[in-house]
């Protein structure tokens, strides 16, 4: 491990207090998160590990999964990180014991202690199935008591992302995960939530023996009896195990998956239907023989030789676990022996280069067709698994890695990832037009674009608030956070209204139907003061309208002309009189004292037109 970051601040909010312990894939320290002010456990990736760009990607998709799991039997993960070259999870502080210290401590549980601790973690482990997770690593490490009893489970989803590594790993730690795979795990490489139960079922063995189900001094050893051997009845070497967990523990760990519990769900119904069956003596009932827990070294596989008295013996009666008196035999022949060893030799002849442990070397199949890859891999002995992420560069369909790397020697049916291109990423421009704002900005950061600039506009047709365009247009595509700028509606522009009353008409069109005003100017009239052709009154006539509202002009046609009458020869009084009728104002001239009061002239002539209300004058004599 790297030298102790106690001190320092990761992330610029994860104060190191303190180490608490390494393990095969982290080392796991006290931190203190400095923004929600609580404590946590912060486990940092080995060197190794958090080198290896394919691990990184795949640990923070399983943390991420892991995060969204939410349950009171499981360690909750908070955060994952990376500061520099330490790639982290931030977790839940659980004070307790794992599972294994407490065996180590106690020695073989009685079944009720047995059945406490199973519960929990089959209700972690059925939300999680429920969920789509699987946990991959379920052992007794993975198993913390609490101080104050509660049962919880750590690290899950995280096999998975270090699946590669530990396959590679020191043999402790790989011995270590070894003892609790599945044969489907250790055949084809490939889990499922039948994988967990088989794992939960050894963990029930464990707890009612101390000892493991298989033990051996190479990982090889205890992934073969996997395989080929049916995991014992727990009562084999404890006598005191009642007869239903022996079927319990036979059914969860059964070699065919379809014969198991199909997840955790169903096997945590089974168990709570054995254990009310069971009565208070048989759930009390210490461990009455058999081996004690394993030292944890798991390079150490010999059981205790403990002498005890069976339940129900006769007395004087003594038995050695893992064995039962009977009568010394005579040494097998020297050509038995030969036999044998020349047997065991072609079967791990077998197992080593054609069988399912042997080893294949993964092709070079970067840059290469998807199609193509997998045909290679399938030629040489090994499963494949897709994975697809963008690249500016590589064609899509095209091989960009292979996890493990190319050139590796792996065992026989080992699952290669090949992550596939899917070309440059790109995101499509939506159709904003008609949203809010925040509809919008909420729509872009959905499809992985960000919001540019934000100009508002009038617009006559989209209501105030709402997207008018996009800058690029609607389907035009981008690359990732992309900005796309936003012209939003300010609604309809307002238009202030000149009183053109007074003012030609031909002037009072033209302006206001330049400012986006429809005008009629059909309606005219007389009028003695306005001139021709002026506006004598406007409709509105000010304020504020909008584009293609109307406004009403009457247009003067000016003074209405009327004829005048002929009134020369006639009496000044009966002149002024008919003038007077037909609208007229009348001036009278006297010449010579208009002695005779006879009119002389009239002006205007009588015949011609002059405007109502004008006046005519009269010359009398």
């Amino acid at each position: 491990m790297p030298e102790s970051i106690v001190g320092r601040v990761l992330d610029g909010r994860y104060r190191v207090l303190s180490h608490i312990a390494d393990g095969g894939m982290a080392s796991v320290y006290v931190a203190l998160d400095q923004r929600l002010d609580r404590e946590v456990a912060l486990k940092v990736m080995r060197p190794g590990l958090a080198s290896d760009e394919t691990f990184v990607s795949r640990f923070r998709r399983e943390a991420r999964s892991a995060a969204r799991l939410s349950h009171p039997h499981v360690v909750a993960v908070y955060d994952q990180g990376e500061d520099g070259s330490e790639v982290f999870l931030a977790m839940e502080l659980v004070n307790g014991h794992t599972l294994r210290q407490v065996m180590k401590s106690e020695g073989p549980l009685t079944p009720r202690a047995a059945l406490d601790i199973l519960d929990p973690v089959l209700q972690a482990l059925a939300a999680a199935h429920a969920a789509g997770l699987i946990h991959r690593d379920v052992k007794p490490e993975n198993v913390i008591l609490r101080e104050d009893g509660m049962v919880k489970v750590a690290d899950f989803g995280l096999a998975r992302a270090v699946s590669a590594h530990t396959s590679t790993s020191q043999t402790g730690a790989l011995l270590g995960t070894v003892a609790y795979l599945s044969p489907e795990q250790v055949e084809r490489g490939i889990a499922d939530a039948r994988s967990d139960v088989y794992a939960a079922g050894l963990l029930l063995f464990e707890m009612l023996t101390g000892t493991k189900a298989y033990t051996g001094e190479t990982p090889i050893h205890v992934a073969y009896q996997h395989v080929h051997s049916q995991v014992p009845a727990p009562s084999s070497r404890m006598p005191s195990v009642p007869p239903e967990l022996d079927a319990l523990v036979a059914r969860a760990t059964s070699r065919d998956p379809d014969e198991r519990p199909r997840d955790a769900g169903e096997f945590l119904a089974e168990l709570r239907r054995v254990r009310a069956g069971l009565g208070q003596d048989e759930l009390d009932r210490r461990p009455a023989a058999g081996g004690v827990v394993d030292d944890t070294s798991d390079s150490t596989a010999a059981l205790s030789r403990t002498q005890v008295v069976p339940l129900g013996a006769p007395a004087g009666t003594v038995a050695t676990t893992g064995q039962r008196p009977e009568r010394r035999r005579a040494l097998p022949l020297p050509w038995v022996l030969g036999g044998l060893a020349v047997l065991v030799a072609a079967l791990l002849g077998w197992l080593f280069l054609a069988g399912p442990l042997a080893s294949t070397t993964v092709p070079r199949v970067v840059g290469t067709p998807q199609q193509s890859a997998m045909a290679q891999l399938t030629r040489a002995h090994l499963q494949t698994r897709i994975t697809r992420a963008f690249d500016e560069a590589v064609k899509p369909g095209y091989v960009m890695a292979s996890n493990p790397r190319p050139g590796a020697d792996v065992r026989r049916g080992s699952v290669v990832t090949l992550t596939v291109s899917q070309g440059p990423e790109r995101y499509s421009v939506p159709s904003l037009v008609g949203h809010s704002q925040a509809e919008a900005t909420t729509t872009l950061r959905g499809d992985h674009l960000a919001v540019g600039s934000v100009r508002q506009a009038y617009d006559e047709k989209i209501p105030a608030g709402q997207v008018v365009s996009t800058s690029p247009p609607a389907g035009t595509r981008l690359k990732r956070n992309a900005p796309v700028d936003l012209v939003v509606s300010q609604g309809r522009q307002p238009i202030t209204v000149q009183d053109f009353t007074g003012k030609p008409a031909d002037q009072a069109v033209s302006a206001l139907t330049g400012a986006g005003l429809r005008v009629d100017a059909t309606q005219q009239q007389f009028s003695d003061t306005v001139a021709q052709g002026s506006v004598i009154s406007q409709n509105p006539p000010g304020g504020t309208l909008y584009k293609g509202d109307k406004v009403t002009l009457v247009v003067s046609k000016g003074p209405q002309l009327v004829p005048v009458p002929d009134v020369v020869g006639k009496q000044q009084d009966q002149a002024a009189q008919i003038l007077k009728a037909a609208g007229f104002n009348v001036s009278v001239q006297q010449v010579m004292g208009g002695f005779f009061g006879i009119v002389r002239q009239q002006s205007p002539a009588g015949g011609s037109k002059a405007p109502k209300g004008s006046t005519i004058t009269l010359v009398v004599v």
